[in-house]
């Protein structure tokens, strides 16, 4: 198994993905508010597999919730029987139960064999729509899960779990000596002639720094206005 990371363009669609996540923090509260109420009339744990059920049948009336596929919502619910899990295990070494979160905080959602494809280039689909990211690194072996996580400063990036991926043997060898470059344009140029490109994740945000920085020059010395 292994883990890759990739950054997602800034563009306005980006406001879909961010939906979804707040859409997921709705329901993963749902869970919780269920999962505590069956508790207390019944003084018994919420089967996983119930809930599920249930929670399936109201994503069918809720709009809101339908942003958020039927496999991220199963995973939501999967997640809260694993925290419970562990509360039932270690509860005496001081693990507490899962709690209600604040959604605005809430921070990712994971697809794992439907709802998304991989379309040529650097571009995904997420639902109806195609989003762009930084392919930093090729994808190899069988992808397991996809998870769009978000940032306190609101940046997306795609968590991908893949399998089967076969590492190279590591060969350390003493006799040959290795140079590398640092530059502007090229992020690194090694001595045998390959180049890592800079990912220049700061470009795509020249519009906002400039609208930014018309609107820090209007204002006034000492003004409470931000």
């Amino acid at each position: 198994m292994k883990t890759l990371n990739f950054k997602l363009y800034q563009s306005k669609r980006n406001k879909h993905l961010k939906r979804s996540i707040n859409a997921a923090g709705v329901i993963y509260n749902h869970c919780i508010a269920l999962h505590k109420r069956y508790y207390r009339m019944w003084s018994k744990h919420l089967n996983c597999a119930k809930l599920q059920g249930h929670i399936a049948k109201l994503r069918k009336r809720k709009a809101f919730w339908q942003s958020v596929g039927s496999q991220a919502v199963q995973d939501i619910c999967q997640r809260i029987e694993r925290a419970y899990q562990l509360f039932f295990k270690h509860h005496k070494k001081g693990v507490r139960p899962p709690n209600f979160k604040k959604v605005r905080r809430y921070k990712s959602f994971t697809l794992k064999q439907a709802g998304y494809k991989f379309l040529t280039g650097n571009r995904i689909k997420i639902g109806n729509r195609v989003y762009q990211y930084w392919n930093s690194r090729p994808i190899e072996g069988t992808v397991k899960t996809l998870t769009i996580k978000r940032t306190p400063l609101g940046e997306l990036f795609m968590v991908i779990v893949v399998d089967g991926v076969v590492e190279p043997e590591t060969k350390f060898e003493m006799s040959r000596i290795a140079g590398f470059d640092f530059g502007l344009k090229t992020f690194l140029t090694c001595s045998d002639g390959s180049k890592i490109e800079s990912p220049q994740f700061l470009k795509q945000s020249l519009n906002v720094i400039k609208k930014a920085s018309r609107q820090h020059s209007k204002k006034r010395k000492g003004s409470a206005n931000p």
